[in-house]
């Protein structure tokens, strides 16, 4: 990527800003599911103290997807259900519907980026879970967050991102080379300036500017985003505006056990993830 200029660093840095602060119900979810001794009640009470959240936790819960035989109406109930770690994800799908506008200028379709963010992080997760050293609930989390850059250029650099998305597909190459042409950056730093101003952790803000990055750190977070990434786009599984499949990094290949089609085969049935995720990306209607 070429040197980022004075102006384009600042304007990027103004649009940044800009963007909603992370909920703070969802930082304090994530902070209290690290914690070994964390408690059930200690979770409902933030949920509770939140009630878009709570609403939305039990119109998933009470959905066809899980098809319950007893509606659930309590908070406490739907984390005994659940467990910490599902209402983790639960929570931060919940706040990534909740920033991204549902109708932009661009007629970027956010439904279709939604379940591609969904799906990619159910994979890295499945994909994490094999890997030692590797926390899979991290893996979810980046997989969910890696795109988020793309939010960043929606709202308020509409007109480069829009330029790009039409060179991506006019010109056949990945969307963040057309960014990279076009704005002068892509989604990954965009994304990763946005994860720093939310204070989220190191390693995660690394995975979200290396998703795309051949030499990323060789971690099993970097290396389970990454391949899960180039999967969903291979399957076409959402549409987050990039529509070529990208070679997998030998590192990659290495950590996971082989190439795309190798690990596709190592993930084995995946209708799981895929029918949560459109459960999931519901959540904004």
């Amino acid at each position: 990527m070429k040197q980022i200029t004075p102006q384009l660093a600042k304007k990027l840095g103004l649009a940044v800003e800009k963007m909603p602060a992370f909920p703070k119900s969802v930082q304090q979810i994530l902070q209290l599911t690290r914690q070994l001794d964390c408690q059930p009640r200690q979770l409902v009470q933030v949920i509770e103290k939140d009630p878009v959240m709570t609403v939305k936790i039990l119109k998933v819960l009470n959905s066809a997807y899980y098809s319950l035989p007893n509606k659930i109406s309590s908070v406490n109930h739907s984390v005994v259900f659940l467990g910490f770690n599902s209402i983790k994800n639960l929570a931060l799908s919940i706040a990534l519907v909740g920033i991204f506008p549902r109708h932009n200028v661009v007629g970027f379709d956010t439904q279709h980026y939604l379940q591609h963010s969904l799906i990619t992080a159910g994979i890295a997760k499945s994909l994490g879970s094999k890997l030692p050293d590797t926390d899979s609930m991290d893996c979810y989390i980046a997989g969910l967050l890696h795109d988020f850059g793309k939010l960043v250029f929606v709202q308020y650099m509409h007109n480069e991102f829009n330029q790009a998305l039409l060179q991506s597909r006019e010109g056949d190459i990945s969307l963040h080379e057309a960014e990279s042409q076009v704005i002068g950056v892509d989604h990954a730093i965009a994304g990763a300036l946005l994860a720093e101003k939310w204070q989220f952790p190191k390693a995660l803000v690394d995975c979200i500017r290396n998703h795309h990055a051949e030499d990323g750190d060789g971690c099993g977070i970097w290396a389970s985003v990454y391949a899960a990434n180039q999967i969903c786009n291979k399957w076409f599984l959402g549409d987050s505006g990039d529509h070529c499949v990208e070679a997998l990094p030998a590192s990659v290949c290495q950590l996971l056990g082989g190439d795309i089609d190798a690990i596709i085969d190592s993930l084995g049935d995946t209708s799981k993830i895929i029918a949560e995720a459109h459960t999931f990306s519901q959540l904004g209607d």
